[in-house]
């Protein structure tokens, strides 16, 4: 247990944050401040009439190959496959 009297004489002993905690609170302060800038440049590109781009949302490519069709049954799909020479 910790004497009281060597709270009085270390100042620091009482305050003392782990290193951890002062990582974490920064880190979230950081990420706290980006939010604010994207959401403030997000703002900016909508009133300018400009297309904004919505967080969390991509455009995604569309794959083009023998695979693309979704109505192909497994059967013609394993079909195809043996017939190009792929072991099943």
């Amino acid at each position: 247990m910790a004497d009281p009297s060597e709270k009085k004489h270390n100042p620091a002993a009482v305050k003392a944050i782990p290193q951890h905690e002062v990582d974490a609170r920064l880190l979230r302060e950081k990420v706290a401040r980006l939010k604010e800038l994207r959401l403030a440049h997000e703002a900016t590109n909508v009133h300018a009439g400009s297309p904004a781009v919505v967080s969390g949302q991509k455009k995604l490519k569309k794959r083009t190959g023998k695979s693309a069709d979704k109505n192909q049954s497994l059967s013609d799909w394993l079909t195809t496959q043996q017939n190009e020479g792929r072991r099943g």
